[in-house]
C-alpha cells in the first residue's frame, strides 16, 4: 500500500495562508485520483478537494471554493493544497488521500480512498 506523508500545517491567523504538501512513496502515484480531507474531533472525515491523475480536472467542496487550491507534480510523486483566505472555521487535522482505484477520477467519498496519511494539523486563529 502506497505510503503518503504530509507536512506544511501550522497555526496562522484568519485570512493567511498555508501550503499543505503530501508526498506519496510509491512509483505508481502518477495513475491515482488524489484528495485532500480534513477532520475535526467529533465530527466525520471531510471532502476538501481532489484532482485527476494528470491534474487536469479537479472538484472542491463549496466551503472552500475559490480559496484553496489542489495541485500536483507527478515528477516529485507530491500532490499540494493551497489554502488562502483562511477562516477559523478551517481549523482541522488534514489528511491527504490516494484513490482506490485508478478509474476513480474525481473521487469526493473518504470511501473511494485506500491509502492515507498521518494527517497535519492547521488551526487557524481569529
Amino acid at each position: 500500500q502506497e505510503q503518503l506523508a504530509e507536512s506544511g500545517g501550522g497555526l496562522v491567523q484568519a485570512g493567511g495562508s498555508l501550503r499543505l504538501s503530501c508526498a506519496a512513496s510509491d512509483y505508481s502515484f502518477s495513475r491515482y485520483a488524489m484528495g485532500w480531507f480534513r477532520q475535526v474531533p467529533g465530527k466525520e472525515r471531510e471532502f476538501v478537494a481532489v484532482l485527476n491523475w494528470s491534474g487536469g480536472s479537479t472538484d472542491y467542496a463549496d466551503s472552500v471554493k475559490g480559496r484553496f487550491t489542489i495541485s500536483r507534480d507527478n515528477a516529485k510523486n507530491t500532490v499540494y493544497l493551497q489554502m488562502n483566505s483562511l477562516k477559523p472555521e478551517d481549523t482541522a487535522v488534514y489528511y491527504c488521500a490516494r484513490a482506490r482505484s485508478a478509474s476513480y477520477h474525481l473521487a469526493t467519498q473518504s470511501t473511494d480512498f485506500d491509502s492515507w496519511g498521518q494527517g497535519t494539523q492547521v488551526t487557524v486563529n481569529s
